[in-house]
């Protein structure tokens, strides 16, 4: 990179106007030139009627003054304010940052209008911390470069400009204060959900009629505890060896979250759906919803109870296949309906509930290959079982291994197993494909079995009810791997908790960009809109003075084309660039 000065002559006057270019090498060999940084004229008349000056804070005097920029080899004339000789042979690039996705990161908190909610109920300590800006900071880590707080404080801050964007120095990202922050963010859990409600609705009028719910598991890296929340249970991340807690989400359809609730690591999924009913009914009031769940949340109990309340509560639910053999007879007479391309469904009413049998042919060819892999694989390796010198004990263990990767599949294959006394070969271990078991797996492929109290709704609108649930689906795994909820290190449960909740908030964060992207800029994701903007960065530009003293401009880097086009998608404009400082040069060489 190097300075470089373009020459424009207006009125009489050599304007020159300073930039910060690099060379870059195209596919073609060529070596262009684009601008980094532009700094804007520096004086170079020698009539005072045609000077320009520039607000300037000095930080030695801690006040704002009005100042002349002159070159070294240019003589000032006189004038009404102080003029300052800069050494542009001097120049020097500190403390690149940055800075573009920060500052997306504090756009999407102003259009939720966070500060209207967190500004009364987290105000300034009574040494001066804002503990608002530690909360934006936590959430726009989490959203932009996720990890612990402990990285928070020894890495990320430093290499973001947060700072220079909330106008903090170093203090909101010192360690105790960030774990402080995390202490007084629970008890407004509840009337963030009933304000994120009203914002949703506002910015993107959202509905609240269907609902989807379902629950995650996230795991520690830490020895399991004696008491609270942590505790070994079902893992949905494999991760059976760890402690873990429960999150049970809700969220609409199009992906805007609602109510959260962290739950002790070995709850079972069908005890939370009540609790869940009398929270959002006491929080947002009995209204008719309809309750859109996979197949392991509701048992019979707790829906006869939905069916039998005194308002009704309607639901949509998917259902074991094992009732599927049950009414498959009942179905044989009944006539598919088409509701979407290459998609069929039966409808079954029965009990006071409608059963609704789907059909779909691209979800039979994608399990009918996943099946057909499974099997192969399973069948070359007892082949491979046959053939090896094994004892009764080994092929035992061998043929576990063999039937956990194989799943389903392993039970389409009869095998017989050599009795206690006798060798393994391939008279005593033989196997051979279930022809009747085969027939019914390829009938069912595809096929899968909803259940539902609203017998009045079109079967089509049922059936993208329930196709909604990979929004949820959606959520936990950009929890997981955009947000990186997990592991989670905290001890305490009440940091855990907190741990979540800022995992919430950045979440909401995401979610509001991936609404703005979807209307604004489809195809594009907010993981790669983060990414593009993360390469605008900012840098300090410290030009020495004649006088001993050090101009510092803080400047963010020149908008390439896409980002330009983006930026004009999601109708968002840059802001100006931060004022110059100047100090002395002890003090510069410290910043």
């Amino acid at each position: 990179m190097f300075l470089r000065a373009k020459k424009r002559f207006k009125d009489g006057k050599e304007h020159r106007y300073w930039s910060i270019v690099e060379n870059r090498r195209v596919a073609d060999g060529r070596v262009v030139q684009r601008q980094v940084l532009y700094l804007g004229e520096i004086n170079d008349s020698q009539k005072a009627a045609w000077c320009r000056t520039i607000d300037v804070l000095d930080e030695d005097e801690s006040a704002a003054a009005q100042v002349a920029l002159f070159p070294e080899d240019r003589r000032a004339p006189p004038l009404d304010c102080d003029v300052v000789q800069v050494r542009l042979s001097g120049l020097k690039l500190r403390r690149p940052r940055q800075w573009g996705s920060c500052w997306l990161a504090c756009q999407l908190w102003d259009q939720l209008q966070l500060d209207r909610f967190w500004q009364p109920r987290l105000p300034p300590s009574r040494k001066g911390t804002r503990w608002l800006h530690v909360l934006k900071t936590l959430a726009c880590y989490r959203l932009i470069d996720p990890g612990s707080e402990w990285r928070l404080h020894r890495h990320w801050y430093d290499h973001s400009a947060m700072g220079d964007l909330l106008g903090e120095d170093f203090s909101v990202a010192h360690s105790h204060t960030l774990y402080r922050c995390l202490d007084k963010l629970l008890v407004h859990k509840e009337a963030l959900f009933s304000f994120l409600q009203e914002r949703w609705r506002s910015l993107f009028d959202a509905h609240f009629d269907v609902l989807l719910y379902d629950l995650t598991s996230t795991y520690f890296e830490s020895d399991p505890p004696g008491r609270g929340k942590r505790r070994y249970g079902y893992s949905r991340d494999k991760r059976s060896d760890c402690v873990q807690v429960v999150i049970a989400l809700i969220v609409t359809p199009d992906g805007f979250p609602l109510v959260y609730e962290v739950l002790p690591g070995n709850t079972s999924d069908k005890t939370t759906l009540e609790d869940f009913l009398a929270k959002i009914q006491a929080q947002y009031g009995k209204a008719d919803r309809v309750w859109v769940m996979d197949r392991g949340i509701p048992t019979e109990e707790s829906l006869a109870s939905m069916r039998t309340a005194q308002v009704p509560v309607h639901y949509l639910v998917g259902t074991p296949k094992g009732r599927l053999s049950k009414l498959e007879k009942a179905f044989l007479t009944k006539p598919w309906s088409q509701v979407r391309e290459s998609v069929d469904v039966k409808l079954l009413e029965q009990e006071g509930e409608i059963y609704i049998l789907a059909r779909s042919h691209g979800r039979m060819h994608k399990e009918r290959g996943m099946r057909r892999r499974r099997l192969k694989r399973l069948w070359k390796r007892l082949r491979e079982l046959q053939r090896q010198k094994l004892t009764r004990d080994q092929l035992l263990i061998k043929l576990g291994a063999a039937k956990r990767e194989a799943g389903r599949a392993y039970a389409l294959v009869d095998i017989r197993l050599p009795d206690v006394d006798e060798p393994v070969n391939a008279r005593t271990f033989t196997f051979a494909v279930n022809r009747k078991k085969l027939r019914q797996a390829r009938r069912r492929e595809g096929r899968y079995l909803l259940r539902s109290n609203l017998s009045a709704e079109d079967p089509a609108k049922l059936w993208t009810y329930y196709i909604q649930l990979t929004e949820i689906e959606q959520a936990f795994k950009e929890l997981k791997s955009d947000l990186a909820i997990r592991p989670i290190y905290h001890q305490r449960d009440d940091r855990i908790e907190a741990h979540i909740f800022v995992a919430f908030l950045a979440y909401c964060l995401q979610v509001t960009l991936k609404q703005r992207l979807r209307a604004l800029a489809p195809g594009l994701t907010p993981r790669a809109a983060l990414e593009k903007f993360s390469s605008l960065q900012m840098v300090d530009v410290h030009l020495p003075t004649t006088d001993g003293r050090t101009l510092i401009l803080s400047r963010y880097t020149e908008p390439e084309k896409d980002q330009q086009l983006l930026l004009q998608q999601l109708r968002l404009q840059l802001p100006e660039q931060p004022p110059p400082r100047i100090t002395s040069a002890d003090s510069a060489h410290s910043a």
